[in-house]
């Protein structure tokens, strides 16, 4: 009973809570000074653009698509299209660990800053559980 409870529930809860993260993290880059990581992602999205985007516009651009994919979580609405555009996030979110690798790791051993990037391999995860769920509803149908 409890398994299929857990069955019948995981997968929607987690998209909800995946769906939250991503909205409140992605509205907290719409306002200047406030996202802890507003120089990173202007900084990745220069490297990425070729000097192209940059503030502010990195801001409101990583804003935008993290608040749509939060959006199409927590809603049910627009699920595969939202996880297309999560996957060009991800892009975003572990090309630091490429273009920036001198700074996020030390002979110590990674930064906090490396560290807050390698955590978000759980958010990958938990996308992986939403794509698989999405797409089965979409081939079942």
């Amino acid at each position: 009973m409890l398994q299929r409870f857990f069955e019948r529930t995981a997968a929607p809860t987690l998209q909800v809570a995946l769906g939250l993260v991503f909205l409140v993290f992605g509205f907290l880059k719409l306002f200047p000074g406030v996202s802890p990581v507003e120089g990173l992602v202007t900084r990745t999205w220069e490297s990425l653009t070729f000097g192209i985007v940059g503030a502010p516009w990195a801001m409101v651009a990583t804003a935008t698509l993290e608040v749509f994919v939060g959006l199409t979580f927590v809603t049910g609405v627009f699920v595969r299209v939202g996880l297309a555009a999560l996957a060009v996030t991800f892009v975003g979110i572990f090309s630091p660990l490429v273009f920036f690798a001198g700074e996020l790791f030390t002979a110590a051993g990674p930064t906090l800053t490396a560290q807050y990037i390698l955590k978000d391999v759980v958010l990958v995860g938990a996308a992986m559980v939403i794509a698989a769920k999405a797409l089965k509803r979409s081939i079942d149908r």
